[in-house]
């Protein structure tokens, strides 16, 4: 671009003409605002610019109203990386310590002085490290990969690090700018569940596979309560098709920790595939039924509370045996369903293939579902 040359002289700004009435444009770097007052409602009017936008390179957005105007902004839809993302880095190097102490200390039965007098040995978690973070990392690739294909600006995976049970509290990407229509919300909000449970097979695979680890004797004599992480309906398919088993209680031993990376898998699946806002199973029912999915949204938290409720009034569970677990669930359910679904620019409906694969993924969902996921029994 000449020197003299504003970014505004490259935008197809002639395609606001019957839709926005220009007063002003403004450029501050590669940014350009457009100041004036629209002639259609918001979503009609970016119904109509957007695609030209588009095709130049630049992601619009219909940023506010100024005073008596309102304001468009158009910014170079650029999804390069610039540079090392050291926030995603430090995360995951943060997440990979984390699943490695949290691993030794409870599913490797290390004790902590041992930990703390050698910190090296927590490497004897790696198995367990390397099975969480392959599957949160493979269901977050699957909607960077997809979001990339169609366009869409998406970051690379923030791993959040944590401490018990697992080391970690799970991944996310942020979505940045419009969607352009359906099949992309569809396809992105699939690809991370169909990705984490391809993943999670894998890993539960494998871990099933490995021999069982010996329990040491002061776990096994230890007074106290107990948490007992229940078999997901697919973890135990994938146990029978195998021929294998996953209680060695009897015989003082336990599965593999890996086995738990896949348990992690299906458990976080579950919670993606909540068809209410943001979450995976709010963008694949948006992508499949439109605005109807709102009010299915509004349900869920409704559905989530009820279950609480019914664990604690009807099965006489307490908050430690999933009671708690589901009414934290349902305060979240309420917040992002307050916060809305994206919604796509073009509303074109899927076709029936796409529609077919939602379904099948939420089918799957359910094979992973457990009314009482965790239990807190008395030792």
């Amino acid at each position: 671009m000449d020197s003299s040359e504003s970014p505004a002289d490259s935008l197809p700004v002639e395609s606001l003409e019957s839709v926005f009435y220009l007063r002003e444009t403004r450029s501050e770097g590669d940014r350009v605002f457009f100041y004036g007052e629209s002639l259609v409602p918001e979503r009609a009017l970016m119904e109509q610019v957007w695609p030209a936008f588009d095709d130049a390179g630049y992601e619009l957005q219909f940023a506010a109203t100024s005073g008596y105007e309102d304001v468009l902004v158009a910014e170079p839809n650029d999804q390069r990386i610039d540079g090392v993302p050291w926030t995603n880095v430090a995360l995951f190097a943060a997440t990979i310590v984390s699943t490695l102490f949290v691993g030794a200390l409870t599913w490797y039965y290390i004790p902590l002085s041992e930990i703390t007098s050698n910190p090296l040995v927590v490497l004897r978690a790696w198995p367990f490290s390397a099975a969480i973070l392959g599957v949160l990392l493979t269901h977050e690739l699957g909607h960077y990969v997809m979001g990339r294909y169609h366009g869409v600006d998406v970051s690379l995976p923030y791993l959040i690090p944590f401490v018990f049970p697992f080391g970690t509290m799970g991944a996310i990407i942020r979505m940045r700018g419009q969607m352009p229509d359906r099949k992309a919300l569809f396809d992105i909000g699939v690809a991370g569940p169909l990705a984490g449970l391809a993943a999670t097979v894998v890993v539960t695979v494998i871990g099933l596979s490995l021999p069982p680890m010996s329990v040491p004797a002061w776990v096994q004599s230890a007074s106290g309560d107990v948490i007992v992480f229940h078999n997901p309906p697919l973890l135990n398919f994938i146990a029978d098709v195998l021929n294998r088993p996953t209680d060695y209680a009897a015989q003082g031993k336990t599965v593999s920790p890996v086995v738990i990376g896949g348990w992690v898998g299906m458990f976080f699946t579950v919670l993606n595939l909540l068809p209410v806002g943001q979450l995976d199973g709010g963008h694949m029912l948006r992508a499949m039924v439109g605005k109807r999915q709102e009010t299915v949204a509004a349900l869920v938290p409704l559905t989530l509370f009820g279950l609480a409720g019914y664990l604690h009034y009807v099965r006489d569970l307490g908050v430690s045996d999933s009671v708690g677990l589901w009414a934290i669930w349902g305060l979240f359910a309420t917040f992002i369903a307050y916060n809305g679904p994206a919604n796509p620019i073009d509303e074109t409906p899927l076709g029936w293939k796409r529609f077919a694969i939602g379904v099948l993924t939420f089918a799957l969902g359910a094979l992973c579902f457990l009314v009482v996921p965790i239990e807190l029994l008395g030792g």
